[in-house]
């Protein structure tokens, strides 16, 4: 399996997906390019998803001049087969050529394209990569679970409340669920104590229980497992304890939250900036779980703010997000339509003001 956890910078006229400057030269060139007017593209391809932003830098944050979201399945089958499909791959590399569109029209000079759970998993990932490089144009590289969760964390800093000194930070993917656990000393720093990635996201979920229109009793198996998973966690860091004394906050950023935070606010259709940042209350979350848990696939799709495009996922996440809800009953989570992307982006653009320490995860 191909992994890289350096940033690949494309710098002047080169077209997208050739490497730029190595070393410190690359990292000048970057930092650079960001004073100059640079313009950044940050693409995350998931599971599920293929995402891209592309923007500039604007002060200590950026201004979005353009986005890509397409639901392609990459890792469709994937459980089952252990390798990418055929028509899976299809979906993809037509989405990439979209974005490599958009790169060459918008002028991207620095780019990073990652790639995540799927491309992790897939026995034949080194041959979806060539293809999509050969096709698109793009070169993706595969990040570990640690460098997506702590991308993640660092998208969401402008959410986390600097007077509560702990943090958990969750990510529902579509292969995946990772799960940080984080110091916010109160200073604008972060240290990053440790991570753990679970085998389950709501693509595999779905697949490994025969579709997305789960029954309650298979619902509750799911959270089962996923709590089970989750223990080893809790009692090597006791978080319950930092919980009990109020010193803990919960941050969640995936489909499966953003979705629930519409529909608690009876959106008639999704809003981004009405749902980012808001915050839930368990009770209230799990109770809307449950709703679902009774809809019917049809049901769920009609739901303005799930669709089709998730009616068959949403309920594999809901039992995924009961189970962390469970194992750290914080009591309310912070919503945040952001993560990876913006990680990305915020790395790239402003690195020295994201002051993130890793102490005890590989990151």
């Amino acid at each position: 399996m191909r992994e890289m956890n350096h940033e690949r910078w494309t710098g002047g006229d080169q077209p997208s997906g050739q490497a730029g400057h190595d070393g410190a030269d690359e990292a000048a060139s970057g930092r650079n390019s960001a004073r100059s007017g640079a313009v950044f593209a940050a693409l995350d391809l998931g599971t599920n998803n293929c995402r891209m932003l592309v923007a500039r830098a604007n002060a200590g944050d950026f201004h979005v001049l353009d986005s890509f979201s397409r639901v392609t399945r990459l890792g469709e089958g994937l459980s089952r087969t252990g390798a990418l499909s055929i028509d899976a791959m299809d979906r993809t590399v037509d989405a990439l050529k979209r974005c490599a569109e958009k790169l060459q029209r918008r002028h991207v000079t620095v780019s990073r394209h990652v790639a995540t759970e799927a491309c992790r998993r897939a026995a034949n990932c080194e041959e979806f990569l060539d293809r999509a490089k050969r096709e698109s144009g793009i070169e993706l590289e595969i990040i570990s679970a640690n460098e997506e969760a702590t991308l993640a964390l660092k998208g969401c800093i402008g959410l986390l409340d600097h007077a509560k000194p702990h943090a958990l930070l969750f990510d529902i993917g579509g292969g995946s669920t990772e799960v940080l656990y984080v110091k916010v000393p109160g200073d604008g720093s972060l240290s990053v104590i440790d991570c753990i990635s679970l085998p389950m996201g709501v693509v595999t979920v779905a697949e490994d229980c025969g579709g997305g229109d789960l029954c309650e009793r298979t619902y509750k198996e799911v959270a089962d497992r996923a709590g089970r998973l989750l223990e080893p966690f809790e009692h090597k860091h006791g978080l319950r304890e930092l919980i009990d004394a109020g010193h803990m906050q919960m941050i969640g950023t995936s489909g499966t939250v953003t979705t629930l935070g519409g529909l608690a606010l009876n959106l008639p259709r999704y809003d981004r900036t009405a749902v980012d940042g808001m915050t839930l209350d368990f009770g209230a979350l799990l109770n809307k779980s449950h709703a679902l848990c009774k809809m019917s696939l049809h049901q769920r799709a009609a739901e303005p703010c799930i669709g089709w495009q998730r009616a068959d996922l949403v309920l594999a996440g809901c039992a995924i997000l009961e189970a962390i809800c469970q194992a750290w009953p914080v009591g309310t989570l912070r919503v945040a339509d952001r993560g990876l992307r913006e990680g990305l982006l915020m790395d790239m653009i402003h690195p020295a003001s994201l002051r993130v320490q890793s102490v005890g995860a590989a990151i």
